[in-house]
Protein backbone atom coordinates (compact mmCIF):
# COMPACT_ATOMS: atom_id res chain seq x y z
CA UNK A 1 0.00 0.00 0.00
CA UNK A 2 1.11 3.38 -1.11
CA UNK A 3 0.41 6.31 1.11
CA UNK A 4 0.28 10.12 -0.34
CA UNK A 5 0.50 13.33 0.64
CA UNK A 6 -1.25 16.80 -0.26
CA UNK A 7 1.63 18.11 -1.53
CA UNK A 8 2.47 15.35 -3.42
CA UNK A 9 -0.99 15.27 -4.93
CA UNK A 10 -1.19 18.70 -5.40
CA UNK A 11 2.06 18.87 -7.44
CA UNK A 12 0.79 15.50 -9.76
CA UNK A 13 -2.93 17.00 -9.81
CA UNK A 14 -4.70 20.19 -11.01
CA UNK A 15 -7.50 21.42 -12.54
CA UNK A 16 -6.46 20.89 -15.94
CA UNK A 17 -7.65 19.69 -19.62
CA UNK A 18 -6.51 15.58 -18.79
CA UNK A 19 -8.26 15.70 -15.29
CA UNK A 20 -11.35 16.95 -16.62
CA UNK A 21 -11.79 14.55 -19.86
CA UNK A 22 -11.21 11.71 -16.49
CA UNK A 23 -14.33 12.88 -14.43
CA UNK A 24 -16.09 13.11 -17.50
CA UNK A 25 -15.20 9.89 -18.57
CA UNK A 26 -16.51 8.94 -14.72
CA UNK A 27 -20.22 10.91 -15.72
CA UNK A 28 -20.39 9.55 -19.11
CA UNK A 29 -20.19 5.96 -17.34
CA UNK A 30 -22.63 6.75 -14.83
CA UNK A 31 -25.14 7.83 -18.17
CA UNK A 32 -24.51 4.31 -19.36
CA UNK A 33 -25.27 2.47 -16.72
CA UNK A 34 -21.71 1.11 -16.29
CA UNK A 35 -21.32 2.44 -12.73
CA UNK A 36 -22.73 0.67 -8.64
CA UNK A 37 -22.79 3.78 -6.96
CA UNK A 38 -24.29 3.11 -2.96
CA UNK A 39 -26.56 6.25 -1.25
CA UNK A 40 -24.17 9.06 0.77
CA UNK A 41 -23.14 8.14 4.03
CA UNK A 42 -23.67 11.52 5.87
CA UNK A 43 -23.33 13.03 8.98
CA UNK A 44 -23.82 15.83 10.43
CA UNK A 45 -22.33 17.47 13.82
CA UNK A 46 -24.65 20.31 14.36
CA UNK A 47 -22.95 21.78 17.37
CA UNK A 48 -19.84 22.39 16.02
CA UNK A 49 -21.24 23.54 12.54
CA UNK A 50 -19.42 20.27 10.74
CA UNK A 51 -20.55 17.41 8.70
CA UNK A 52 -19.18 14.27 7.21
CA UNK A 53 -19.58 12.49 3.87
CA UNK A 54 -18.53 9.00 3.27
CA UNK A 55 -19.15 8.04 -1.19
CA UNK A 56 -17.87 5.32 -3.48
CA UNK A 57 -18.37 3.56 -7.03
CA UNK A 58 -17.27 1.04 -9.12
CA UNK A 59 -16.92 1.92 -12.96
CA UNK A 60 -17.47 -1.35 -14.69
CA UNK A 61 -14.24 -2.68 -16.13
CA UNK A 62 -11.81 0.03 -14.30
CA UNK A 63 -9.22 -1.68 -12.06
CA UNK A 64 -9.78 0.36 -8.56
CA UNK A 65 -12.63 1.45 -7.10
CA UNK A 66 -12.29 4.88 -4.45
CA UNK A 67 -14.02 5.20 -1.47
CA UNK A 68 -13.94 9.11 -0.38
CA UNK A 69 -14.39 10.41 3.48
CA UNK A 70 -14.74 14.24 3.36
CA UNK A 71 -15.70 16.67 6.27
CA UNK A 72 -16.49 20.09 6.62
CA UNK A 73 -16.48 22.31 9.23
CA UNK A 74 -17.61 25.53 8.14
CA UNK A 75 -16.20 27.64 11.14
CA UNK A 76 -12.85 26.87 10.06
CA UNK A 77 -11.92 29.94 8.10
CA UNK A 78 -12.86 31.99 11.41
CA UNK A 79 -9.67 29.49 12.95
CA UNK A 80 -7.21 30.33 9.87
CA UNK A 81 -8.23 26.40 8.70
CA UNK A 82 -9.92 25.14 5.73
CA UNK A 83 -13.47 24.35 5.75
CA UNK A 84 -12.76 20.65 3.85
CA UNK A 85 -10.54 17.90 4.68
CA UNK A 86 -10.67 14.09 4.30
CA UNK A 87 -9.15 11.87 2.39
CA UNK A 88 -9.18 8.82 -0.25
CA UNK A 89 -8.39 4.94 -0.20
CA UNK A 90 -8.25 3.67 -3.47
CA UNK A 91 -9.12 -0.72 -3.45
CA UNK A 92 -8.02 -3.22 -6.08
CA UNK A 93 -11.95 -4.18 -7.39
CA UNK A 94 -10.61 -7.37 -8.18
CA UNK A 95 -8.86 -8.02 -5.09
CA UNK A 96 -10.24 -5.65 -2.70
CA UNK A 97 -7.08 -4.92 -0.97
CA UNK A 98 -6.09 -1.14 -0.39
CA UNK A 99 -3.62 -0.29 -3.15
CA UNK A 100 -3.24 3.34 -1.99
CA UNK A 101 -4.31 6.44 0.23
CA UNK A 102 -4.53 9.33 -0.73
CA UNK A 103 -4.10 11.57 2.39
CA UNK A 104 -5.37 15.06 0.14
CA UNK A 105 -7.07 16.79 2.92
CA UNK A 106 -9.85 17.41 0.45
CA UNK A 107 -7.80 19.00 -2.34
CA UNK A 108 -9.22 16.37 -4.99
CA UNK A 109 -12.72 17.03 -3.52
CA UNK A 110 -12.09 20.54 -4.68
CA UNK A 111 -10.89 19.51 -8.19
CA UNK A 112 -13.42 16.98 -9.16
CA UNK A 113 -16.21 19.87 -7.67
CA UNK A 114 -14.54 22.51 -9.70
CA UNK A 115 -14.06 20.47 -13.00
CA UNK A 116 -17.84 18.75 -12.59
CA UNK A 117 -19.06 22.70 -12.52
CA UNK A 118 -16.78 23.01 -16.15
CA UNK A 119 -18.27 19.97 -17.47
CA UNK A 120 -21.98 21.46 -16.89
CA UNK A 121 -21.21 24.81 -18.62
CA UNK A 122 -19.30 22.89 -21.34
CA UNK A 123 -22.72 21.16 -21.99
CA UNK A 124 -25.13 23.39 -20.97
CA UNK A 125 -23.96 27.00 -21.48
CA UNK A 126 -23.38 29.40 -24.05
CA UNK A 127 -20.32 28.84 -25.88
CA UNK A 128 -19.44 32.54 -25.84
CA UNK A 129 -20.44 32.93 -22.14
CA UNK A 130 -17.41 35.20 -20.92
CA UNK A 131 -19.05 36.83 -17.48
CA UNK A 132 -19.59 34.64 -14.35
CA UNK A 133 -21.55 35.68 -11.40
CA UNK A 134 -20.03 33.85 -8.68
CA UNK A 135 -22.06 33.69 -5.32
CA UNK A 136 -20.29 32.46 -2.24
CA UNK A 137 -16.44 33.68 -1.68
CA UNK A 138 -14.45 30.66 -0.46
CA UNK A 139 -12.10 27.86 -1.94
CA UNK A 140 -14.90 26.60 -4.31
CA UNK A 141 -15.80 30.42 -5.68
CA UNK A 142 -11.86 29.87 -6.56
CA UNK A 143 -11.50 26.80 -8.29
CA UNK A 144 -14.95 26.88 -10.14
CA UNK A 145 -13.92 29.86 -12.17
CA UNK A 146 -10.45 28.35 -12.64
CA UNK A 147 -12.42 25.41 -13.71
CA UNK A 148 -14.82 27.26 -15.89
CA UNK A 149 -11.54 28.69 -18.04
CA UNK A 150 -11.08 25.14 -19.62
CA UNK A 151 -14.85 25.34 -21.15
CA UNK A 152 -15.32 29.04 -21.61
CA UNK A 153 -12.81 32.09 -22.19
CA UNK A 154 -14.03 33.62 -18.63
CA UNK A 155 -12.84 37.29 -18.04
CA UNK A 156 -15.27 38.78 -16.27
CA UNK A 157 -16.61 38.47 -12.38
CA UNK A 158 -19.56 39.58 -10.86
CA UNK A 159 -19.21 38.50 -7.05
CA UNK A 160 -21.22 38.73 -3.95
CA UNK A 161 -20.97 36.94 -0.83
CA UNK A 162 -22.44 37.49 3.02
CA UNK A 163 -19.22 38.96 4.55
CA UNK A 164 -18.45 42.23 2.14
CA UNK A 165 -14.49 41.58 3.48
CA UNK A 166 -14.40 38.08 2.21
CA UNK A 167 -15.80 39.19 -1.22
CA UNK A 168 -13.47 41.65 -1.62
CA UNK A 169 -10.41 39.87 -0.36
CA UNK A 170 -11.52 37.07 -2.95
CA UNK A 171 -11.75 39.75 -5.40
CA UNK A 172 -8.44 41.02 -4.87
CA UNK A 173 -7.12 37.16 -5.57
CA UNK A 174 -9.36 36.96 -8.97
CA UNK A 175 -7.51 40.11 -10.16
CA UNK A 176 -4.56 38.75 -9.45
CA UNK A 177 -5.55 35.68 -11.67
CA UNK A 178 -6.27 38.19 -14.41
CA UNK A 179 -10.16 38.85 -14.21
CA UNK A 180 -12.04 41.77 -14.20
CA UNK A 181 -13.80 41.76 -10.90
CA UNK A 182 -17.37 43.87 -9.34
CA UNK A 183 -18.15 42.93 -5.55
CA UNK A 184 -22.02 43.42 -5.34
CA UNK A 185 -23.90 44.18 -3.06
CA UNK A 186 -26.62 41.91 -3.88
CA UNK A 187 -27.31 38.78 -5.39
CA UNK A 188 -29.68 40.55 -7.90
CA UNK A 189 -26.83 43.08 -8.90
CA UNK A 190 -24.03 40.47 -9.21
CA UNK A 191 -26.39 38.27 -11.42
CA UNK A 192 -27.94 41.26 -13.44
CA UNK A 193 -25.38 40.75 -16.44
CA UNK A 194 -24.30 37.20 -16.27
CA UNK A 195 -23.58 34.41 -18.80
CA UNK A 196 -23.34 31.55 -16.05
CA UNK A 197 -23.79 32.38 -12.68
CA UNK A 198 -21.96 29.41 -10.21
CA UNK A 199 -23.57 29.08 -6.48
CA UNK A 200 -20.65 28.11 -3.74
CA UNK A 201 -22.27 28.58 -0.36
CA UNK A 202 -23.13 26.56 2.70
CA UNK A 203 -26.73 28.55 2.82
CA UNK A 204 -29.59 26.59 3.74
CA UNK A 205 -32.66 29.16 2.79
CA UNK A 206 -32.62 30.20 -0.74
CA UNK A 207 -30.05 32.91 -2.35
CA UNK A 208 -31.14 32.57 -5.96
CA UNK A 209 -34.76 33.91 -7.55
CA UNK A 210 -35.80 33.66 -11.13
CA UNK A 211 -36.26 37.46 -10.44
CA UNK A 212 -32.01 37.54 -10.47
CA UNK A 213 -31.87 35.29 -13.93
CA UNK A 214 -30.95 36.82 -17.41
CA UNK A 215 -31.85 35.20 -20.28
CA UNK A 216 -29.48 32.80 -21.82
CA UNK A 217 -27.85 32.56 -18.07
CA UNK A 218 -26.39 29.24 -17.34
CA UNK A 219 -26.82 28.32 -13.83
CA UNK A 220 -24.63 25.55 -11.76
CA UNK A 221 -25.59 25.15 -8.25
CA UNK A 222 -23.48 23.31 -5.84
CA UNK A 223 -23.23 24.14 -2.05
CA UNK A 224 -26.54 22.00 -1.49
CA UNK A 225 -25.17 18.71 -0.87
CA UNK A 226 -26.91 17.87 2.51
CA UNK A 227 -30.70 17.40 3.28
CA UNK A 228 -30.57 21.32 5.38
CA UNK A 229 -28.64 22.64 2.29
CA UNK A 230 -30.99 24.85 0.03
CA UNK A 231 -29.19 27.99 -2.63
CA UNK A 232 -32.43 28.14 -4.85
CA UNK A 233 -35.45 28.84 -4.60
CA UNK A 234 -38.41 26.91 -6.47
CA UNK A 235 -39.11 29.73 -9.30
CA UNK A 236 -35.34 29.11 -10.37
CA UNK A 237 -36.11 25.53 -11.07
CA UNK A 238 -39.57 26.06 -12.51
CA UNK A 239 -38.57 29.19 -14.45
CA UNK A 240 -35.39 27.18 -16.44
CA UNK A 241 -35.80 26.17 -19.81
CA UNK A 242 -33.88 22.75 -18.68
CA UNK A 243 -33.14 20.81 -15.47
CA UNK A 244 -30.22 18.55 -15.10
CA UNK A 245 -28.70 17.34 -12.23
CA UNK A 246 -25.66 14.63 -10.99
CA UNK A 247 -28.22 11.99 -9.98
CA UNK A 248 -31.80 13.01 -9.54
CA UNK A 249 -31.86 10.72 -6.43
CA UNK A 250 -28.85 12.48 -4.47
CA UNK A 251 -30.65 15.65 -5.64
CA UNK A 252 -34.03 14.52 -4.59
CA UNK A 253 -31.97 14.00 -0.88
CA UNK A 254 -29.68 16.77 -0.76
CA UNK A 255 -29.85 19.11 -3.71
CA UNK A 256 -32.08 21.45 -4.67
CA UNK A 257 -35.06 18.53 -5.97
CA UNK A 258 -35.70 18.12 -2.73
CA UNK A 259 -38.06 20.94 -2.47
CA UNK A 260 -40.42 19.13 -4.71
CA UNK A 261 -39.51 15.72 -2.73
CA UNK A 262 -40.15 16.68 0.98
CA UNK A 263 -43.65 17.87 -0.59
CA UNK A 264 -44.65 14.86 -2.29
CA UNK A 265 -44.69 16.73 -5.62
CA UNK A 266 -43.43 15.83 -8.79
CA UNK A 267 -41.37 18.49 -10.90
CA UNK A 268 -43.27 20.33 -13.08
CA UNK A 269 -40.28 19.67 -15.78
CA UNK A 270 -38.41 16.90 -17.09
CA UNK A 271 -35.15 16.18 -15.04
CA UNK A 272 -32.08 14.88 -16.70
CA UNK A 273 -28.99 13.71 -15.36
CA UNK A 274 -25.42 14.82 -16.45
CA UNK A 275 -23.95 11.81 -17.34
CA UNK A 276 -26.92 10.79 -19.65
CA UNK A 277 -26.66 14.47 -21.36
CA UNK A 278 -22.58 13.76 -22.04
CA UNK A 279 -23.18 10.09 -23.09
CA UNK A 280 -26.41 10.85 -25.51
CA UNK A 281 -25.24 14.23 -26.56
CA UNK A 282 -27.55 15.96 -25.53
CA UNK A 283 -28.48 19.46 -26.84
CA UNK A 284 -30.95 21.38 -24.26
CA UNK A 285 -29.84 25.09 -24.97
CA UNK A 286 -32.67 25.09 -27.73
CA UNK A 287 -32.20 28.61 -28.22
CA UNK A 288 -29.73 32.21 -27.19
CA UNK A 289 -32.04 33.28 -24.31
CA UNK A 290 -32.75 29.58 -22.43
CA UNK A 291 -32.20 29.12 -19.33
CA UNK A 292 -30.11 25.87 -18.15
CA UNK A 293 -29.70 25.08 -14.64
CA UNK A 294 -27.44 22.06 -13.36
CA UNK A 295 -27.77 20.86 -9.69
CA UNK A 296 -23.95 19.29 -8.45
CA UNK A 297 -24.04 17.13 -4.76
CA UNK A 298 -20.91 15.03 -5.50
CA UNK A 299 -21.09 11.78 -6.52
CA UNK A 300 -19.05 8.91 -5.61
CA UNK A 301 -18.26 8.22 -9.28
CA UNK A 302 -16.28 11.70 -9.14
CA UNK A 303 -14.00 10.18 -6.25
CA UNK A 304 -13.26 6.99 -8.37
CA UNK A 305 -12.70 9.24 -11.44
CA UNK A 306 -10.11 11.55 -9.65
CA UNK A 307 -9.07 9.04 -7.60
CA UNK A 308 -7.74 6.81 -10.34
CA UNK A 309 -6.54 9.52 -12.46
CA UNK A 310 -4.23 10.58 -9.31
CA UNK A 311 -2.77 7.53 -8.61
CA UNK A 312 -1.76 7.06 -12.34
CA UNK A 313 -0.18 10.62 -12.20
CA UNK A 314 1.40 10.12 -9.31
CA UNK A 315 2.86 6.44 -10.21
CA UNK A 316 4.28 8.22 -13.08
CA UNK A 317 5.88 11.00 -11.06
CA UNK A 318 7.80 8.51 -8.68
CA UNK A 319 8.69 6.49 -11.58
Amino acid sequence: MKLYRRDEIEAAVGIDAEALRQVEQGFAALGRGEAVQPPILSMAMEEFNSEVDVKTAHIRGWPHYAIKVSSGAFDNPKRGLPSLSGLMMLFSAETGRVEAVLFDEGYLTLVRTALAGAIAAKHLSRQESRRVAVLGAGEQARHQVEALRLVRNVDTLDVWARRREAAEAYAGTMRGQGFEVTVHDSVHAACARADIIVTTTPSRQPLLHARDLPEGVHVTAMGSDSPDKRELDESVLTRADAVVCDTRAQSEHNGELKVFANAGREPPFAVHELGRVIERGERLRNAEAAITLCDLTGTGVQDTAIASFALAQLAGHRA
